[in-house]
């Protein structure tokens, strides 16, 4: 298929198609004149990731191309597949590390018995989060906290239930579904919250009856 037709399969503009091709995040098509390529299902893969990625997963095209790059690697060994996952996916936005909150970040995973590496970046970006909690909102304390860590612990057993014995279905799907679904589980969140919020606003009422 043309360029043309590529976007009209995908529903990304040739405009965004030619970025993405100056830019590597899609590989060339094949030479038929010296002014036209053809495109193929593999294009078409690619394309309806990279717009995934962007549209639903939230993603820059910088954190896309690591993504890509991730993906493009030679096989990773299955332990590491997660770990490759988070690294591709590293957030960009910045926090300020507090010494004090990442000690009670690194407290809180070790109570639980969560093994993590030494120097993760994740633990500081825990700290911070918790610290900005603290300062701003009254979420419940500890206990809240835990329960938010009882449902991450089932959240990731989920994932690693996903993986394939084929290791680089596993890691697009450790990558590209945890994208994807960090997406799913905060909408799931929400409606959750409105599900909740109904049945504790009907208690109420029956109980005043």
């Amino acid at each position: 298929m043309k360029l043309s037709e590529l976007s009209t399969e995908t529903g990304v503009s040739t405009a965004s198609l030619k970025y993405y091709l100056r830019e590597s995040l899609l590989a060339p098509g094949e030479p038929v004149t010296r002014t036209q390529s053809e495109y193929g299902p593999a294009h078409v893969e690619r394309v309806r990731l990279i717009r995934a990625l962007v549209e639903s997963g939230g993603l820059s095209l910088a954190q896309v191309r690591r993504v890509i790059d991730a993906l493009d690697s030679p096989t990773v060994p299955r332990h590491e597949l997660l770990g490759v996952a988070q690294e591709a996916l590293m957030d960009s936005e910045r926090f300020e590390a507090d010494a004090d909150w990442t000690a009670v970040a690194t407290e809180f995973v070790e109570r639980r018995g969560w093994r993590i590496e030494d120097g993760e970046v994740l633990l500081p970006q825990l700290g911070a989060q918790l610290k900005a909690l603290a300062d701003t909102c009254d979420v419940g304390g500890r206990d809240t906290v835990e329960r938010w860590a009882d449902a991450a612990e089932i959240v990731a057993a989920s994932d690693l239930d996903t993986l394939t014995e084929d290791d680089a279905q596993a890691l697009r799907t450790a990558i590209v579904g945890t994208v994807l679904s960090d997406k799913v589980l905060q909408t799931l969140r929400r409606l959750a919250q409105q599900n909740r919020t109904a049945q504790l606003y009907e208690a109420a009422k029956r109980s005043d009856q």
